[in-house]
């Protein structure tokens, strides 16, 4: 898989059931799900989402999933990501961005729940991250990058602070500590978007592009088999793909249908993708 930083993967696995053969039961698969939207930093790549269907969710996975990608992948805190970007690698690979969204809502929750000082400080300092965010937004990446080093940079350094001189204040097994360290444990992928404008500040364009299969997982219970698994994957990446370009998946699958049983010239199969399908028509 060839890839540069422009191609910005955001990555997510979550799981779905699949009945096993024979025992009458269903167990535990995966859907997992790779985004890139370019327009936050003003890039022309097209729109789209791959969704992958595996038994695991192990980070071999990610890693048999991205082989060979060298950018940016903007990821929760799962540790299974770490397998496409292991510490003191010699040759580069994967770059791993935080996203800041799912450590804001540990903070939040706890907020909203127990009305934590240091967590309502948290949720009230992060909010100039996303103003910030909201500002640059469509800008080129270098301009992103260098907004983010004169307003963004002295917030997370802020942040940091605050939770460095509170986690030995607190009991180690508390919410607030697992928070607190979730973030320190991982500063490293959460300050990525300081200095690279090509990174998001969240992974919210994956979150977004995964909900319809949460509504899907919930009315379907189940696979059937691997092949039933797979062939949910390829649909719901034909789907979202042509919803994320502004496409009727319905129209757009039709007319490249149609055009394949016609002969069409494999020279031209980039002409059959959901991003061109406006240009082509619909006639």
């Amino acid at each position: 898989m060839e890839a540069t930083l422009a191609e910005l993967p955001l990555g997510d696995g979550w799981r779905c059931k699949m009945t096993h053969p024979g025992t009458g039961k269903a167990r535990k698969c995966y859907l997992w799900a790779y985004a890139r939207d370019d327009r936050p930093f003003g890039g022309s790549a097209p729109f789209l989402v791959a969704f992958r269907f595996e038994d695991s969710r192990a980070g071999d996975c990610v890693a048999n999933h991205l082989d060979g990608y060298n950018g940016i992948v903007q990821v929760d805190g799962y540790n299974g990501y770490n397998s496409i970007a292991p510490k003191g690698a010699a040759n580069g690979g994967a770059v791993l961005a935080g996203c800041w969204a799912h450590l804001r809502r540990k903070f939040y929750d706890l907020h909203v729940s127990d009305a934590l000082p240091v967590a309502t400080a948290t949720v009230e300092m992060m909010k100039a991250l996303w103003r910030i965010e909201d500002d640059i937004r469509g800008r080129a990446h270098e301009l992103r990058a260098k907004a983010r080093q004169q307003n963004s940079a002295k917030v997370v350094a802020d942040l940091f602070k605050l939770w460095e001189t509170t986690l030995p204040r607190i009991s180690g097994k508390s919410k607030l500590a697992v928070a607190i360290r979730y973030a320190l444990k991982r500063r490293e992928a959460f300050e990525v978007f300081l200095h690279n404008g090509l990174a998001e500040i969240d992974s919210n364009v994956v979150e977004r592009a995964i909900r319809p299969q949460t509504i899907t997982r919930k009315n379907s219970l189940f696979a059937g088999s691997d092949g039933g698994g797979r062939t949910w994957a390829t649909i719901a990446t034909v789907l979202q793909t042509c919803k994320m370009n502004d496409v009727d998946p319905a129209a757009r699958l039709t007319q490249t249908l149609e055009r394949l049983a016609n002969g069409w010239p494999i020279s031209k199969l980039e002409d059959l993708m959901p991003w061109n399908f406006k240009a082509y028509g619909a006639s």
